[in-house]
């Protein structure tokens, strides 16, 4: 089954190459040791009224609130970095009642212990659900099909990471995804059994890559590159590609361009993409 068009897996090779020369390139530099903690809000905001409009048009209203964290310590025999994400939108047009245009939490740890300059051993985490109630619009009236921790979604996995610099890093492990749910099955149950199935359990092979690039003194591309197979087909691998365009035009406002391609056939049988466009207010807390 083809998950990808030719063009996107042409973009990641480019990214993983590049990226791999990049951390080549910055293997020399010395990390800093301790902590070192990073977090960010942003607030994007849209508004359009009409009144008596001559060439047409619907009132509309969509808002959007992140926070990024990440956490990183960083000592010589081993380092530890845990991350979180959420992401929660609404838009509102015309006489449409308010609808969600993003609802996502993220979480992952990664405890690394440094046997190598390159090469060591890890272990991680992560989870990810989202925060409110889903609905399929294209059904009249709308489809509940998700809400908060139905379907959610976590990962265990060991293995070995290369890092040769800053700019990149991937890691391959053996590794257990565990889904959960509670009233929206369809994630998790066997349709081949009788019973209905509320968790799902599936052992695999996870393979994360990280890559980042200051394309200026104001912009950056950051990549990441989530990928978890049962080992049973290629079409039940897990993939999950996200990558953020990010520039910074004033003290507290960023442009960020968000490109995310998503597969897993549990969900879908085609692949699922997502881009979104946004100038909003920024504050870095730490």
């Amino acid at each position: 089954m083809r998950i990808y068009g030719k063009r996107t897996v042409a973009v990641v090779l480019i990214l993983l190459i590049y990226g791999l020369v990049l951390g080549q390139d910055d293997a020399k530099k010395e990390p800093k040791l301790g902590w070192n903690n990073n977090v960010v809000g942003s607030l994007n905001l849209t508004q359009t009224n009409f009144d008596n409009w001559s060439q047409g048009g619907e009132n509309s209203l969509t808002w959007q609130l992140n926070g990024n964290a990440k956490f990183d310590k960083n000592e010589p025999k081993y380092n530890w970095t845990s991350t979180g994400k959420i992401a929660y939108g609404r838009l509102k047009i015309g006489n449409q009642g308010s609808r969600k245009s993003v609802d996502e939490i993220r979480l992952g740890t990664v405890y690394t212990y440094k046997l190598d300059k390159d090469v060591n051993p890890y272990a991680s985490a992560t989870g990810e659900t989202q925060f409110s109630k889903g609905y399929d619009y294209s059904l009249t009236p709308p489809l509940a099909i998700s809400n908060f921790m139905d379907p959610g979604y976590f990962t265990q996995s060991v293995g070995l990471e290369y890092s040769p610099g800053e700019n990149f890093d991937t890691r391959l492990g053996a590794a257990l995804r565990e889904t959960i749910t509670n009233k929206y099955n369809q994630y998790t149950d066997n349709p081949n059994t009788p019973k209905i199935e509320k968790t799902k359990t599936e052992a695999g092979v996870e393979s994360v890559t990280d890559f980042s690039f200051q394309l200026a003194q104001n912009m950056l591309l950051t990549s990441n590159l989530r990928m978890f197979s049962n080992l049973k087909a290629i079409n039940q691998v897990v993939l999950r590609w996200d990558n953020i365009l990010s520039a910074k035009v004033a003290k507290y406002a960023d442009v960020n361009f968000n490109f995310q391609i998503f597969y897993d056939s549990t969900i879908s049988k085609k692949r699922q993409m997502k881009e979104a466009l946004s100038l909003g207010l920024t504050y870095t807390f730490m």
